[in-house]
């Protein structure tokens, strides 16, 4: 006779953008990391309802993203969070479970005190075994990278908060950089040029579409978007305005940011071991995360730094599926942190 277990194992990437959550090997939840909350912090919606609500809140309703920078900003709103969605996982996919078995994902730079947030989040959200796995390790698992073979392969993760640059080689990261700079700071070097360029104001998420939907790396695309038309209220009237946005304009307003990600690979390359850098060198270097997604990146990589930059399939859900497989081999993998 099999027991029933009362204990189900989900893989969560808690990232500063999105947060997604695989449940026997199915992507379950795959939503923005935001809470709304009324005045008493108690929470309203998770989730896609609370993007829709950002920006247009009246006095009685907050959102809050509860991480920044790749780190958990906001403890109670983290909470919150991490137990609303667990909650929407289970009554899409039909299990309750009164205790799970957790593989979180984390940034490489993240120090005790931020792993500890983490756990003691995951934990209070209904976490029985809390595992945690470091993204770039999780990205390159992601990928379907053979992380424990005596090769170096490097991992390019750009996130909502932080880019995490790591060379892994047998079941280990030999050397990482993480650094503050990534999706959001584009995000923000865009709110900044609508505001002194075209003297008009845009929201985050507006900002976010035009990142989306012209944002590039180069100023000369082989297949170039069409112009995005921006709307939103002049500084100086308040009157509305129209204002087509090109590809050309938004790369020289990202170009400090993607200028600072391309030192930071060029930084850990320097520190990576002569054999490991000559197995880089001959296997390329993978892009993962969101921001893999900015248009002639790994072109712009490509040509700086000499070596191939491959864009992972599905950049944006490399963690997570990396996640899943960790949680799939807990007992087998020495790399997982307690």
């Amino acid at each position: 006779m099999r027991l029933f277990s009362l204990t189900k194992e989900i893989a969560i990437d808690l990232g500063t953008a999105n947060t997604v959550i695989i449940h026997n090997d199915k992507i379950v939840i795959d939503e923005p990391s935001i809470v709304a909350l009324d005045r008493n912090d108690k929470l309203i919606a998770v989730g896609k309802e609370a993007q829709l609500m950002q920006g247009r809140e009246p006095a009685g309703i907050r959102t809050v993203r509860p991480l920044r920078k790749g780190v958990i900003a906001d403890f109670n709103a983290a909470e919150l969070m991490i137990r609303g969605l667990i909650k929407k996982a289970s009554s899409k996919s039909n299990w309750f479970s009164p205790s799970l078995r957790m593989v979180v994902g984390i940034p490489s730079g993240s120090t005790e005190v931020e792993i500890r947030a983490v756990r003691d989040s995951s934990e209070h959200a209904g976490g029985r075994d809390v595992y945690m796995i470091y993204e770039p390790m999780a990205a390159a698992l992601g990928i379907g990278l053979d992380v424990e073979a005596p090769e170096g392969n490097m991992i390019v993760d750009i996130g909502g908060g932080t880019t995490e640059i790591a060379v892994i080689s047998l079941g280990g990261i030999v050397s990482n950089r993480s650094i503050q700079i990534a999706g959001d700071d584009l995000t923000e070097d865009i709110q900044g040029h609508m505001r002194r360029a075209h003297n008009v104001r845009v929201g985050e998420r507006t900002a976010e579409l035009i990142k989306m939907n012209v944002g590039s790396a180069l100023t000369e695309l082989e297949n170039p978007p069409e112009d995005f038309v921006v709307h939103g209220p002049n500084q100086m009237t308040a009157l509305p305005m129209e204002i087509p946005v090109s590809y050309q304009e938004i790369s020289h307003c990202i170009e400090k940011s993607v200028t600072k990600i391309e030192t930071a690979v060029l930084s850990a390359l320097e520190q990576t071991p002569p054999e490991l850098y000559a197995d880089i060198v001959r296997n390329g270097i993978w892009l993962a995360g969101g921001g893999a997604m900015l248009r002639g990146l790994d072109k712009r990589l490509t040509d700086k730094i000499g070596i191939q930059f491959h864009v992972a399939e599905d950049p944006l859900l490399c963690v997570a599926k990396g996640t899943g497989v960790a949680l799939k081999n807990i007992e087998n993998f020495s790399f997982l942190i307690r």
